[in-house]
This record gives structure tokens, C-alpha cells and sequence, in this order.
């Protein structure tokens, strides 16, 4: 059966007794709050630096304390907030653009096409995401936009082999027979009538493809690659915070609980959405 894109009876099933749904939704919802917020309004410059207030535990002015040099942690979790999500979306438009173009032409035409390039998938696929963007990123020079480009890539073969499987169980059904029988292109097949059919495990594993993204770039932040020293990401703040972990452990949970809460909001809606089977 041919199903709809969203409507108000899917966004409804998906909710119903769906209470992993329902977590998600607020925690992610927090978190993009903040980021929106943080457009428009921070309580301090995110780069500025006071000698005066260094290290300052969590007070009325300084709700998340200040670090090192005297930065107010708040608006630098604001900040460091905003470029994960810009990272981690872009990383999944890339990885799920086109793994999902090949994962959806191996799965449908089959033949020495497929045989190839899933070979080649199955290769990167052997390799952790991180490691292969430490690679890519060792070749060009760090930074944001670089962090994107490897992780997109890192991250196409395993939306490849889910597409592909997805295609796979639902090219011989009678609806696309229905579809070729009466004269739709490839195409039309591919995108309008097999690929809505699979959204519920699509958007599931874009969930845990944001979750992932999340963690792949604080790790790589960590090491110092990625948004780089005087602006804040969130990685680059727990490598920074590392040393005071005894003095002031204030500067290192702050953003080491926006990572778990990010990473647990996108893990529920991920199970969420598998749970609904939408």
C-alpha cells in the first residue's frame, strides 16, 4: 500500500503511547530553543575575555559559571550549541543525500552496479566514521565547514546499505508492480511511490544519524580539529574544561550534560519513530 507523507493521523500515531516520542520532542525542543534564543541574544559575548573573573562558579550573573579566561560558559554552550547542530545537519544532508541516491539505484537496478559500489561501501563501512574524517581532515585544514564535508562522507555508506535494504523489500511489491504496469518511470518508482514507504526507518536512522554526528564532532573538537580557539564549540569546551575538572567541575559538566542531554533527546526520538512505525 502507497502511504502519504506527513498528515495530522501520522504526526497523532506518532505521539500515541509513544512516551520516547514524547521525551525526545522536549529535550531536542530545549536544545533548539537554545539555539534560536542564542541568534537573537546572549548574555555575553561568547569570545570575550575578563581577567577578573576567571573560573567563577554558578552564580545569578554567571548562571554556568566562566572559564578559564574569565568567558562566561553559558553563552559559550549557546554558541558551541549552535555550531553541533550546524555541523551535525550538515553532516547528515550529506551522508543521507547521497547515500540514499546510491543505496536506491543499487537496491533497484541491482546488477554489476551494485556489486561494485556496495563493495566499495562495505570498504569505507569497515572503518569507523571518526577515524575517516580524522583522515579527510588530516589532508585539508581543520575547521567547520572541513569537519562537515568528512563526517558527510564518513557517514554515506551506512545510509547507503540502509536504503538499499529498504529498497530492496519493497521493489517487487504489487503496489510498484501496479506503478510499472501502468508505464511510471525509474524514477517516479524510486522517489514517489518505494521511498515514502520506508520514512518511518529513514527518519529513525537520521535521528541516530544526528546523534552520532553530535558525538563524531565533539570527539573531533576535542582533538582540536573542527571550530577552532577563540570561538566555542562544545568538544573544543570539554578539552579546555579537562584540566579543571577538580579545581571548578562546573566548567566541565556544563557542556558535557548538553552532549548527553542532545545525544539522549535524538536518541529517543530515534526509537520513537521506530516504535510508530509510521
Amino acid at each position: 500500500m502507497k502511504k502519504r507523507f506527513f498528515n495530522i493521523e501520522v504526526i497523532k500515531k506518532l505521539y500515541k503511547n509513544n512516551p520516547d516520542m514524547l521525551a525526545g520532542t522536549v529535550i531536542t525542543g530545549i536544545f533548539f530553543l537554545m539555539v534560536i534564543v542564542g541568534l537573537f541574544w546572549m548574555p555575553y559575548d561568547p569570545t570575550k575575555m575578563d581577567a577578573s573573573s576567571k573560573l567563577q562558579g554558578i552564580s545569578l550573573k554567571h548562571i554556568m559559571g566562566t572559564d578559564n579566561m574569565g568567558r562566561d560558559v553559558f553563552s559559550r554552550v549557546m554558541y558551541g550549541s549552535r555550531i553541533t547542530i550546524i555541523i551535525a545537519t550538515g553532516t547528515v544532508a550529506i551522508g543521507a543525500g547521497i547515500g540514499t541516491i546510491i543505496g536506491a539505484f543499487t537496491g533497484y537496478y541491482g546488477g554489476m552496479m551494485d556489486e561494485v559500489l556496495m563493495r566499495i561501501i562495505d570498504a569505507l563501512f569497515a572503518f569507523p566514521s571518526i577515524l575517516l574524517a580524522l583522515v579527510f581532515v588530516s589532508l585539508v585544514n581543520s575547521g567547520t565547514y572541513q569537519v562537515i564535508i568528512a563526517l558527510g562522507i564518513a557517514f554515506i555508506p551506512s545510509f547507503a546499505r540502509i536504503v538499499r535494504s529498504e529498497v530492496l523489500r519493497c521493489k517487487n511489491m504489487d503496489y510498484v508492480e501496479c506503478a510499472r504496469l501502468q508505464g511510471a518511470s525509474d524514477l517516479r518508482i524510486i522517489f514517489v511511490h518505494i521511498m515514502p514507504n520506508t520514512k518511518s526507518t529513514m527518519l529513525s536512522s537520521i535521528m541516530i544519524g544526528f546523534n552520532n554526528a553530535v558525538l563524531a564532532e565533539a570527539g573531533l573538537s576535542y582533538l582540536g580539529i573542527g571550530s577552532q580557539p577563540p570561538y566555542a564549540s562544545l568538544g573544543n569546551m570539554l578539552s579546555n574544561a579537562q584540566t579543571y575538572l577538580f579545581t571548578d567541575p562546573t566548567y566541565v559538566l556544563c557542556p558535557g550534560v548538553v552532549i548527553v542531554l542532545i545525544v539522549l533527546g535524538f536518541s529517543f526520538l530515534g526509537e520513537g519513530i521506530g516504535k510508530a512505525n509510521i
